[in-house]
């Protein structure tokens, strides 16, 4: 794989989609982001922050979270995919961040994964948008389309994370995730990819062969 091929992809896609890391969810600080990116897993940010525009304002403190009854709080974000363990997983976190960081969360990915309900891809959803620590985030988008590129043959997350680390330069690493979760929810779609209107045809091996 050619680097000036790399280089011409990312220079593309901010071209198009602009260097501002954006994040899609709703927050007002680092816990809510934190809760906001565990109920996501499996569900839209749109839904989401749909659930947590009345959520953040009932709870409005990690106490709060973390002294919720459970069966109340299951209710609370019953819309959302797999409610009953997310809402564990909240509460155990909120508790854990109060009784063992102070209320802060942490910064390290070792303590982040730590938290009930934090894995690798929450872990640097957190440091890339609130610790600004170059990360990258390897949801669906990034896995399927990254093999599309050929950015990586894996479909692993945590190795696909690696090698996109070596392919990536350091300063795109976390807008890399955001450009291409937006390119594939409208353009590169799993089921009926729009390769003729693709901005990244040209340098895209998979859209020679749809």
């Amino acid at each position: 794989m050619a680097d000036t091929r790399v280089e011409k992809i990312l220079e593309l896609l901010d071209k198009e989609y602009g260097k501002d890391d954006i994040c899609y969810l709703n927050h007002e600080n680092p816990w809510q982001l934190l809760i906001a990116v565990i109920l996501s897993a499996q569900c839209t940010d749109a839904r989401v922050n749909i659930v947590t525009e009345e959520l953040f304002k009932k709870y409005d403190t990690l106490e709060k979270f973390a002294q919720a009854d459970l069966k109340e709080l299951e209710g609370d974000i019953h819309s959302i995919g797999f409610y009953h363990s997310k809402a564990k997983n909240i509460k155990a976190c909120a508790a854990r961040l109060i009784e063992v960081y102070g209320g802060e969360v942490p910064e390290s990915i070792e303590e982040l994964t730590s938290l009930a309900g934090v894995g690798r891809k929450t872990a640097n959803v957190i440091r890339g948008n609130i610790y600004k620590e170059p990360s990258i985030v390897v949801d669906t988008h990034v896995r399927r389309i990254s093999n599309k590129l050929r950015f990586t043959d894996k479909q692993d997350p945590e190795k696909i994370e690696y090698e996109l680390m070596e392919v990536l330069p350091r300063e795109n690493w976390i807008r890399y995730n955001m450009q291409i979760i937006t390119l594939g929810r409208t353009i590169c779609t799993a089921r009926s990819p729009k390769c003729d209107i693709c901005f990244l045809r040209e340098y895209c091996p998979s859209a020679h062969k749809e």
